[in-house]
């Protein structure tokens, strides 16, 4: 019997790698799939307000409701089954109903989902489609002609999938009633799970299609601001050498720019790396799908690699560019500031040699002044000897003048050593 403590976290972990199964799909059977992405901010998005908008039509169809932290949830609603799920950026809703219109993609269809209750969802539409799951025809030379008849042929991409086990087809148009439309053909004895998987790597493979796209018109913006900001900058490193400018004038311009470039890349830091995630996540959709050509025409592969893959290099080519600029800008400021440093070096170096010129010039009058002061003292000094004195003389018989000529040497000597003393002595 294990005795160890789990870690509070294990269980939800592992339940989360089966959080998500693949629906089971009998065919006949249509599709209609809904992305909701709020316009601005989605990954901040009130998330209880999705799941309320997801128990109003619970209610209407009387189902019991989800948990209170559920990301995803499966129900029944009438013959047709819902599966509703939450994202980073957005929330989808599929709904599976058994049979087929007898008009091919027939708008009525959608209704299976009321649309007054997704006219009040909480957010906008990022993908509306409908897929159109039947049998596939044992001629199957016949397959084409219905598809020519649903979609635009110059866009129009088939292809066998899963060893041929299926025929997929679509357009990636949105038709007049505003849905994304596909076509899947089913061999017989294929089974419900897989045929699940099929539909369910179609919808994802146009949700994350559609939401790697949403980093393009970022970028549009985006290549337009750097546009202005790459010949100032270029001016400014290319003319490093030959500016008469203060150093420090053109370093505030500089950290302008810098500054400028490091918005951009905070403004964008989530969504060109969240455009690189969904844009693998759409690579490796279609490659579980192991397509083969159908009669000629283009795989969805090759649809991608005409008109997707060059949207996701601009947004790659534009993200490259910022960081660069960046990285130029950081450069080109490292060389300015230790330009600075050097000029504040040099004005330090002529100050302190204008300091030490002024120092010695002090010097040099405080030594003269102490050798007047030395002159001074002993004048006073020899004056206050003469009264002193005076009665010397008299008494001695010595004339003043040879008296106070003899003690000149002796008081000078006297003075300069009294005041060498008190230089020396420590304060």
């Amino acid at each position: 019997m294990r005795t160890l403590p789990d870690h509070p976290l294990r269980y939800a972990m592992v339940n989360e790698l089966h959080a998500r199964p693949f629906p089971v799909l009998t065919t006949p059977c249509q599709v209609v799939y809904f992305a909701i992405k709020e316009p601005k901010e989605a990954r901040k998005r009130d998330r209880d307000q999705d799941r309320a908008h997801l128990i109003t039509l619970l209610d209407h169809f009387g189902v019991n409701h989800p948990e209170a932290r559920a990301t995803h949830f499966e129900a029944s609603l009438g013959k047709t089954d819902l599966k509703w799920e939450s994202h980073t950026e957005f929330v989808t809703y599929s709904a599976f109903t058994p049979g087929l219109d007898a008009r091919p993609f027939d708008p009525a269809g959608a209704t299976v989902l009321p649309p007054d209750w997704l006219a009040k969802a909480p957010g906008q539409t990022m993908v509306a489609m409908m897929i159109r799951v039947e049998e596939l025809p044992e001629d199957e030379e016949k397959i084409l002609p219905m598809l020519l008849d649903c979609f635009v042929p110059e866009s129009l991409a088939v292809s066998y999938v899963l060893d041929g086990a299926a025929v997929i087809a679509g357009d990636f148009r949105i038709d007049a009633a505003g849905f994304m439309r596909f076509s899947v053909f089913v061999r017989k004895k294929t089974g419900t799970r897989r045929v699940g998987r099929i539909v369910q790597r179609l919808c994802e493979l146009e949700t994350y299609l559609a939401a790697s796209m949403l980093g393009l018109p970022r970028v549009w913006e985006l290549s337009g601001e750097l546009n202005a900001l790459d010949p100032r900058l270029s001016a400014l490193v290319s003319g490093l050498d030959e500016r008469g400018e203060s150093a420090e004038k053109v370093l505030h311009e500089l950290l302008s720019i810098a500054g400028q470039l490091e918005r951009l890349a905070v403004e964008t830091s989530f969504r060109l790396p969240a455009t690189a995630a969904y844009e693998a996540i759409v690579s490796q959709r279609i490659s579980v799908l192991r397509e083969m050509r159908f009669q000629g025409r283009q795989t969805f592969a090759e649809f991608m690699t005409r008109r997707y893959d060059p949207a996701m290099r601009t947004v790659r080519a534009t993200e490259a560019r910022l960081t660069s600029m960046a990285d130029r800008a950081a450069r080109a400021s490292e060389l300015l500031r230790t330009r600075v440093d050097v000029e504040r070096s040099a004005q330090n170096q002529q100050l302190l040699q204008s300091m030490d010129t002024r120092a010695d010039t002090s010097l040099r009058l405080q030594h003269t002044v102490e050798g007047l002061s030395v002159i001074a003292i002993s004048y006073y000094v020899l004056q206050l000897m003469a009264y002193l004195t005076a009665p010397l003389s008299e008494a001695w018989h010595l004339p003043k003048v040879w008296l106070m000529a003899g003690s000149v040497p002796v008081v000078l000597v006297l003075v300069w050593a009294g005041i060498g003393r008190l230089k020396s002595t420590p304060r």
